[in-house]
């Protein structure tokens, strides 16, 4: 089972403080929601406890399990648990989903998975989220639609089967039936072992997926802690009421792809 507990986290992107003292734990069998405006650093704090050397670390910790998570690769990280669906996954023309699948289980595995075994899994996860069955064979996200992106990031969830996932967005770019799907597909992976944090500015998600902790980032700071009240609240008046608490709330930035070529420059696949 895993803990990760973060202290006073500050991170920079190009100079740019956005993290200014984020303090969080997680626990086993509990699932937090993430909410805040755009541009206050939500997504920064995932992409920074994967790992994407973009985001410097300039005080403060990330431990799971006692483990300095800072030290080590993005690679090092997905080993030790760690899993981030990303808000926009990437194309790679000329890798097919299949083998980018089975490299990344592999990856985690001391005995590579058989071939049969591999395909079973597979197979099954694919019927189960009611993706295209030729979707194996397909170049990874290449020609994807971005609710077929986001429903072959939780095909990748499933088949790692990592003890922190991390979620940014998943339910965007989704309709009312892939939403349920997806939503469905986490549900059946939270157990007393795995621990979750989702992204996600929209109260159908939480319905769906209910969090155990509410957690709302501001200006790089999380605010506000509590339970699925929270999500009712920001749901209903916004976040207009966080000026409330002498918060300023700031203004929204363009947000750009976390491209997946920066977190290789971490580490290896």
């Amino acid at each position: 089972m895993a803990v990760l507990k973060i202290k006073n986290l500050h991170v920079e992107v190009e100079g740019k403080k956005i993290l200014k003292g984020v303090n969080l734990e997680i626990n086993p069998n509990e699932v937090h929601a993430i909410m805040g405006p755009n541009g206050n650093g939500k997504s920064t704090l995932l992409s920074t406890i994967m790992g994407n050397p973009k985001y410097i670390v300039t005080e403060g910790s990330i431990e799971l399990d006692g483990k300095d998570l800072i030290q080590m690769s993005v690679d090092e990280r997905s080993k030790a648990g760690l899993f981030l669906a990303m808000q926009y996954p990437q194309e790679i023309p000329g890798v097919t989903t299949s083998d980018f699948l089975r490299a990344a289980m592999n990856a985690r595995r001391e005995k590579p998975i058989s071939l049969f075994k591999f395909i079973k899994e597979l197979d099954g996860a694919i019927t189960e989220l009611k993706m295209d069955e030729n979707l194996a064979h397909r170049y990874l996200n290449a020609g994807f639609s971005g609710g077929e992106k986001k429903r072959n990031e939780i095909l990748q969830m499933k088949l790692l089967q990592p003890q922190i996932a991390m979620l940014d967005e998943i339910d965007s770019g989704l309709d009312v039936d892939a939403l349920r799907i997806v939503a469905q597909a986490i549900n059946e992976m939270r157990d007393e072992n795995r621990s979750m944090m989702l992204v996600s500015h929209y109260e159908r998600m939480f319905k769906l997926v209910e969090p155990t902790h509410v957690h709302v980032i501001v200006n790089g700071v999380i605010v506000l802690e509590g339970g699925p009240e929270i999500v009712d609240k920001i749901d209903t008046e916004g976040y207009d009421w966080v000026k409330e608490l002498g918060i300023e709330l700031l203004q929204d930035e363009e947000r750009k792809p976390i491209l997946l070529e920066n977190c290789a420059h971490a580490g290896k696949f």
